[in-house]
């Protein structure tokens, strides 16, 4: 019996893409601004690595770590 599996318009295409590269880079934005906003120093390997990340889980992760870091490199700690 084959399995039905509801997909949204443009699931799977070059839309879809589109639009999770569009969120991965307003959230590698907002960590960057949070982390300005903060006075944190964020060199230019960092910001590349942030800017570079397209796996959202991930961002938001350096998201929610922005808020309270005092350094870039506390973004990247392990758990």
């Amino acid at each position: 019996m084959a399995t039905y599996t509801p997909r949204f318009p443009g699931s799977g295409t070059l839309i879809e893409e589109t639009l999770i590269e569009g969120e991965s880079k307003g959230r590698a934005e907002d960590i960057l601004r949070i982390l300005v906003l903060r006075g944190v120093e964020v060199a230019e390997a960092d910001r590349e690595r942030i800017t570079a990340c397209a796996d959202l889980g991930t961002l938001g992760t350096w998201f929610d770590r922005a808020v309270t870091a005092t350094s870039a490199q506390e973004l990247f700690a392990e758990e």
